[in-house]
């Protein structure tokens, strides 16, 4: 639906290097959370200010939509490459100046290079894969977010340890520039039918669209809920039971597994289910895994098993929501894609602001706070109208 005939074959290799090239992308991203105090230790600063580090971070995604432009104009190729090079970029910074600046520089320009790859990845297999097979190929491509924690943070953990809190970055420099050219080579060439669809047209109908607002607002909210969690896990598990750096990266791949487990859930049953009803069903999950959570927490276990009820609803939800993103505005796909990306990132950018102001008043209330964005996500759920 609303793209031409497939202009070349999309094989398994390109699907696979695309979920390696987005687990490297993913881990760095993530890293962040469960290794915060040692990041700010490292640097020489406090939580608050890595938290308006990532802050920063989180805006970046503002300039998503244009970022889609980008590969609009110039082809899905040419916005891949451009955003690993800003990645590989971004990880060199930190290794020729490891400095508290060098840090927020790096997170947030390898962060903008994730924010333009993701949604031309995405657009590219939109324009290729047909819609009946589309989600399955795009919860693939998500494996790479889980894979990040369940392989990446604890390889981090383990160089962090042993070689200190900017081991990781010299690591990520090779893996950027061997995917650079790997891209280079293995992606064809694009014909110009696949080029020069964007402009500012498109701009407009998505802001016209409530089926497409509507959408993007409930993965805002959820993007809120999830961030209030994730910001803090990290601080409250070392406060809480004084886990080290390495049981810290160990927490990491238990969250990663539950991750895994969400998207092998809508591989399974969200064409089955209905993207919206899946997309529900999701958050309701996820509000009852955080009341959860804050009862289980009490041990060392029960908070890992908090963790894994938590952010396994929130997957299966948030990987739900894109490929009914995909066929919302077809038209526009690329640049509503792009969009979503936005209004995820600036939901992140929220929850980075409160996590730790909540954390303040106690575990709680950042528990709270994730139950009611989750249920103003659900309010504004049935908003969405499933694309024909």
């Amino acid at each position: 639906m609303g793209t031409a005939s497939p202009p070349a074959k999309t094989g398994t290799t390109q699907i696979v290097v695309f979920a390696i090239t987005r687990t490297i992308f993913n881990t760095l991203h993530r890293m962040v959370y469960p290794f915060l105090s040692v990041l700010a230790r490292g640097v020489g600063v406090d939580i608050l200010s890595m938290s308006y580090a990532l802050t920063l971070r989180s805006l970046v995604g503002s300039v998503g939509p244009f970022a889609a432009a980008v590969a609009d104009r110039r082809g899905r190729k040419f916005g891949m490459l451009f955003g690993m090079g800003l990645f590989t970029l971004a990880t060199a910074a930190v290794v020729f100046w490891p400095t508290f600046p060098a840090l927020v520089l790096s997170i947030t320009l390898s962060t903008l290079g994730k924010y333009i790859f993701d949604p031309s990845m995405q657009a590219w297999l939109g324009d290729r894969i047909p819609y009946a097979r589309r989600g399955r190929t795009i919860a693939i491509t998500e494996f790479g977010w889980s894979l990040a924690f369940i392989l990446g943070i604890p390889l981090m953990g383990f160089l962090i340890a042993r070689r200190g809190w900017m081991a990781p970055f010299p690591l990520f420099f090779v893996l950027g520039c061997i995917i650079c050219i790997t891209l280079f080579f293995m992606l064809p060439g694009e014909s110009p039918a696949t080029v020069n669809q964007g402009s500012m047209s498109n701009f407009r109908l998505v802001l016209a669209s409530i089926p497409a607002l509507a959408g993007l607002g409930v993965g805002l909210c959820a993007s809120v809920a999830n961030e209030l969690v994730n910001l803090i896990f990290g601080v409250w598990l070392e406060q809480s039971f004084g886990l080290k750096i390495m049981a810290l990266g160990a927490a990491s791949a238990v969250i990663g597994l539950s991750e895994l487990g969400g998207e092998g859930l809508v591989v399974a049953f969200v064409d089955r289910l209905g993207k919206p009803r899946a997309i529900g069903l999701g958050l309701a999950g996820n509000c009852l895994a955080a009341l959860v959570l804050y009862f289980l927490g009490r041990s060392q276990v029960g908070a890992l098993a908090g963790l894994f009820f938590f952010f396994i609803t929130f997957e299966f939800t948030l990987v739900s929501l894109i490929p009914m993103m995909t066929e919302l505005l077809p038209s526009a796909r690329a640049t509503l894609l792009a969009f979503n990306v936005a209004s995820l990132a600036l939901g992140r950018a929220v929850g980075d602001l409160l996590a730790p102001r909540l954390y303040g008043l106690g575990f709680l209330h950042v528990v709270l706070g994730a139950v009611a964005f989750n249920l103003l996500a659900l309010a504004v759920l049935r908003k969405v109208k499933q694309a024909a």
